[in-house]
């Protein structure tokens, strides 16, 4: 009897422990690799952060949707398509088109070439071009509108919140240490702009790029920013 607490709480322990490794693990596949090989030599610390998180988060709206893994959507194509949804501001990246449509570009090629099919790789541009295109996103099928709410989740508000109960405070700390914000926010809004200002095709008027150019260069922030600056995650 006087063994049975220890017990039970090195179970829970291990079961939460369990919980924490599943829930920042990633797909152990041949794709997953070649992409993470892809991303992180070309995205800075923080953005390449937020793209992990995108895909963590947008597993967790999955779940909360009741959405099966090979049945509904394939984790593979919903690892791709998060992680490389801000590919189009890479450092190695020709920079000629918005952001959100050059990735969506590199994404669809480097699918094809590494054996997906035409199919596979059109779902994946789509929910890359179309994930800052709210009210369009979300109607495009199962992928445009997970990696969506997987970025939504993790600007913490501004993008929209209705997933926000799909992720738990402390699952948030939980990916939070493994992939930390490095002030995301900033970052991710400087290589946009950095983007967008190489070219006039970049930043047109009225798109989400053209708007933070033009934001920044009247006022120093955008409203992005500040709307961040009292979220969930507050950077």
């Amino acid at each position: 009897m006087t063994g049975s607490p220890i017990k039970t709480s090195r179970t829970h322990d291990q079961g939460a422990a369990d919980a924490a490794t599943d829930l920042v693990a990633l797909p152990g596949t041949p794709l997953t690799g070649a992409v993470l090989q892809l991303i992180k030599p070309v995205e800075s610390p923080s953005v390449f952060n937020h793209s992990i998180r995108t895909y963590l988060f947008a597993r967790l709206v999955a779940a909360h949707l009741g959405l099966a893994v090979g049945q509904d959507y394939e984790d593979d194509l919903l690892f791709a398509a998060c992680t490389m949804h801000d590919l189009g501001v890479a450092s190695d990246g020709p920079h000629t088109q918005r952001f959100e449509v050059e990735g969506a570009d590199r994404a669809a090629a480097f699918l094809v070439e590494h054996g997906r099919s035409q199919s596979d790789a059109d779902e994946v541009w789509q929910a890359i071009a179309l994930h800052t295109s709210s009210g369009i996103a979300e109607r495009r099928g199962t992928l445009c509108v997970l990696v969506r709410e997987g970025v939504a989740l993790d600007f913490g508000g501004p993008m929209g919140n209705t997933y926000a109960d799909a992720l738990g405070d402390e699952q948030a700390d939980i990916v939070h240490a493994a992939y930390p914000r490095l002030e995301m926010i900033r970052s991710l809004t400087d290589a946009i702009v950095a983007q967008a200002a190489k070219n006039p095709k970049n930043g047109p008027r009225y798109a989400l790029p053209g708007e933070f150019l033009r934001e920044r260069e009247a006022f120093g922030r955008t409203r992005m920013e500040h709307a961040c600056g009292s979220s969930r995650w507050g950077n």
